[in-house]
C-alpha cells in the first residue's frame, strides 16, 4: 500500500513538474534577440529584447519581397515578364546567382532565387526593374516600412549587405514575414528545398539556406541573414493545424545554434497554445449603407478569418464590436474596405481584422435615383 501511495505520489510530481516546465518561457544567453508571434493576430508569444536595433543582413529581403509580391498582385508585375541584368546588378558580391550583364529571366526565376538562394544579384535587378535603380525601390521599402509602423528599421539596400544605418528589429522582422505571409504564393517559393535555373543551358542549382523547411515539421519559409556584422539570423516559420507561428532570431553564433533555437522557439509555440476561430475568411457580417451608389447596401465580409491564440487550457471572456463606415460613396469596388471588426478579450481589445465590400457597386445613373426616390414616395407611412 505504502509503495502504491508512494508511486502515485511520484507519478503527480513528475507531472506537475513536466507542466510546469512546459509553460516556461525559454530565454537565451547566445542570441542578440529574438520573437515568436501568431501570424494570423500578430499576437507576441515569446520576447528577448525585441526592439533592438540590429542589422539584419539578408532577412531585409523579406521586405524586398514584400514589395515584389505587391507588384505582382497588383498586376503591375506579371510572373513571365522578362527582367534585362544591368552592370550593377551583375556586380553585387555575396550570395548570387552569378546574373550577367544583359542575361534576361523572368520575375518568377528571380523570385525564385531570391526566396531560395538569398541571390543579391536578383534582388538588385528586379528592384532595378520595379522602381528604376535600387535607390528608388530601397525609398519604397523605407516607405512601407513606415506605413507598418515599424520604428526601428531603415533599410539602405535591397540585399542586407553591410551598410551604416542600415538596421531592423525582431520585432519589426515578424512584422515585416506577417505581411509577406498574406501573399499565400511566396511559401511555395521559401518552402522549396531545391530547384533549378537556367536548365535549358547550364543548370544552376539553388539549394535553400533555410535548413529549417527539411528539419522541422511545417517549416515552408522565410528567410535567414549572415554578416559578419550581424552573425547568424534567421526569420522562420511553420504551420500545424490552423496555427502558424513566425520566429525571428539576430545574432546567433553558428547556424547550428540558430537552427536550433528557432526550432525551440517554436516548439514552444505549439506546445503551449491553441488556435480560436471566431469567424472564417468571406464570412459576412454586417452591411454597409452606399450613399448614391446603384444599389443602397452592401454586404460586408472579413478579409481575413477573424483568428487569435491562447494558451491551453485558458479560460476567457471574447466579445466582438463591429464597426462600419457610415460616409460611403459609390462607386465601392470590390474588396474595398468598409469597416472593421474588433475582438476583445476579458475588454481588453486583441485583435482587428478589416471588413471589405463582397462587390463592386457602381455610381447610380439617374433612373436609379428617381426610381428609388418614388419608391420612397410610395412607401412611406
Amino acid at each position: 500500500m505504502l509503495k502504491k501511495i508512494m508511486f502515485l505520489f511520484c507519478l503527480t510530481l513528475f507531472i506537475c513538474l513536466q507542466s510546469q516546465s512546459s509553460a516556461a518561457e525559454p530565454a537565451f544567453d547566445n542570441i542578440k534577440s529574438g520573437i515568436l508571434i501568431d501570424a494570423d493576430s500578430g499576437m507576441v508569444i515569446y520576447d528577448q529584447n525585441s526592439s533592438e536595433k540590429l542589422p539584419p543582413a539578408s532577412m531585409t529581403k523579406i521586405a524586398t519581397l514584400l514589395l515584389i509580391m505587391e507588384e505582382v498582385n497588383s498586376g503591375s508585375l506579371k510572373w513571365d515578364d522578362k527582367v534585362t541584368t544591368s552592370s550593377t546588378a551583375a556586380g553585387m558580391g555575396g550570395s548570387q546567382i552569378y546574373l550577367k550583364e544583359g542575361e534576361t529571366m523572368t520575375v518568377r526565376e528571380l523570385i525564385k532565387a531570391i526566396s531560395i538562394a538569398s541571390a543579391n544579384d536578383a534582388s538588385v535587378a528586379l528592384a532595378e526593374h520595379i522602381a528604376g535603380t535600387e535607390e528608388a525601390f530601397v525609398s519604397k521599402m523605407n516607405q512601407k516600412a513606415e506605413e507598418l509602423g515599424l520604428k526601428n528599421t531603415h533599410f539602405k539596400n535591397v540585399t542586407g549587405l553591410p551598410d551604416e544605418g542600415h538596421v531592423s528589429s525582431a520585432m519589426d522582422m515578424a512584422r515585416l514575414a506577417m505581411e509577406l505571409l498574406t501573399h499565400e504564393e511566396i511559401t511555395e517559393f521559401t518552402g522549396t528545398y531545391d530547384d533549378y535555373l537556367r536548365q535549358d543551358e547550364n543548370p544552376f542549382w539553388l539549394v535553400n539556406t533555410n535548413k529549417l523547411i527539411r528539419s522541422y515539421p511545417g517549416a515552408d519559409g522565410l528567410k535567414t541573414g549572415f554578416t559578419n556584422e550581424a552573425k547568424y539570423c534567421l526569420t522562420a516559420t511553420a504551420k500545424r493545424g490552423d496555427m502558424r507561428l513566425i520566429s525571428v532570431v539576430f545574432g546567433a553564433p553558428s547556424s547550428k545554434e540558430r537552427n536550433q533555437v528557432s526550432s525551440d522557439i517554436l516548439n514552444y509555440g505549439f506546445k503551449n497554445y491553441v488556435t480560436k476561430t471566431f469567424n472564417q475568411k468571406g464570412e459576412v457580417l454586417a452591411e454597409a449603407a452606399i450613399n448614391k451608389g446603384s444599389a443602397e447596401k452592401i454586404h460586408a465580409e472579413l478579409k481575413n478569418s477573424l483568428k487569435i491564440i491562447e494558451k491551453k487550457n485558458e479560460k476567457a471572456q471574447y466579445t466582438r464590436k463591429l464597426t462600419v463606415y457610415k460616409k460611403l460613396d459609390a462607386p465601392i469596388n470590390k474588396g474595398q474596405e468598409v469597416g472593421y471588426v474588433s475582438l476583445h478579450k476579458n475588454g481588453k481589445e486583441i485583435s482587428k481584422e478589416l471588413l471589405i465590400s463582397s462587390k463592386h457597386i457602381k455610381k447610380a445613373d439617374w433612373t436609379d435615383l428617381f426610381r428609388r426616390s418614388w419608391k420612397r414616395v410610395l412607401y412611406a407611412e
